[in-house]
């Protein structure tokens, strides 16, 4: 077993089993993929799995801060390792592909709102939405032909 994942592991409080760390092997493999796909590359790796427990191990360590599940308007939930770095996402409207865009401008610069409304903010989550280099070259542009 991945010893990185099995102190992380340790360190959040869990027991380390092999279906956790094969998930997390899985999405290091795979970032910002579904559960569908997780549980078939866990699969691949241990034999057979349920679905409901590949869902209860992303429940788990996304609970416990390993895992972070992203949701982009129209897709189901994603998955990516939890790596704290306040980066984004930038989403492919018509593949919906996903990459990770570094913040641009220092450190956690959208905590600040100009109203908190009382809450502790702790993270602050921007999506860009886009199309692809190939969705783009692949996508109709609308004709006047096409209005009518």
């Amino acid at each position: 077993m991945n010893s990185k994942f099995s102190e992380a592991l340790r360190e959040a409080g869990l027991r380390v089993t092999r279906p956790r760390v094969s998930v997390l092997e899985e999405i290091s493999r795979r970032p910002h993929a579904n559960a569908e796909k997780i549980r078939n590359g866990v699969i691949a790796q241990l034999g057979s799995v349920s679905t409901q427990a590949v869902y209860d191990v992303l429940h788990t360590l996304t609970a416990k801060g390993l895992l972070r599940k992203i949701e982009p308007a129209g897709s189901v939930p994603l998955y990516e390792l939890a790596n704290h770095d306040n980066h984004h996402h930038l989403v492919c409207r018509s593949c919906f592909t996903v990459i990770d865009i570094p913040c641009v401008v220092g450190s956690a610069p959208c905590l600040e709102p100009s109203d908190d409304h009382g809450y502790v903010i702790d993270e602050a989550e921007v999506t860009f939405w886009g199309y692809c280099p190939k969705c783009a070259k692949n996508r109709q542009k609308p004709t006047i032909n096409a209005i009518k």
